[in-house]
């Protein structure tokens, strides 16, 4: 998964969407901010989570951040390599980083998310 391919919440979440799956992490300009990561509180498997509804917390020497839910869904897959290690996330943000996978309902779209253009705009960065 490239950046140019996922959408973007304000909150510096990122989503891939793959049929009825949406893949869910944050982003390296998150994992910037944070620094260090030390520790990540996800959800358990079957929960429902609205957009916008935190599902879990990240925790850094600097501070503890709510993480979002970019999409409404089910709960089907949690990370257990970055819960084990957070780390993880800021070596592969994009790729192995990620957090979790929901199922979401069909014909969910991205529409009311950022795209990577309008991600870079927000953060302050100009486009490649």
């Amino acid at each position: 998964m490239g950046p140019a391919s996922l959408r973007y919440t304000e909150s510096h979440e990122w989503v891939a969407m793959d049929a009825d799956t949406a893949t869910v992490g944050i982003t390296q300009f998150a994992v910037d901010q944070l620094r260090d990561l030390v520790h990540l509180e996800l959800p358990p498997l079957g929960r429902r989570v609205q957009a916008g509804e935190p599902f879990g917390e990240v925790e850094s020497v600097k501070s503890v951040s709510d993480l979002y839910a970019p999409v409404s869904g089910e709960i089907i897959a949690v990370n257990d390599a970055v819960r084990d290690d957070a780390m993880k996330v800021a070596e592969d943000p994009y790729g192995a980083g990620w957090m979790i996978k929901l199922r979401v309902a069909p014909g969910t779209n991205l529409d009311q998310l950022l795209t990577l253009e309008q991600y870079q705009k927000q953060i302050g960065e100009q486009p490649d």
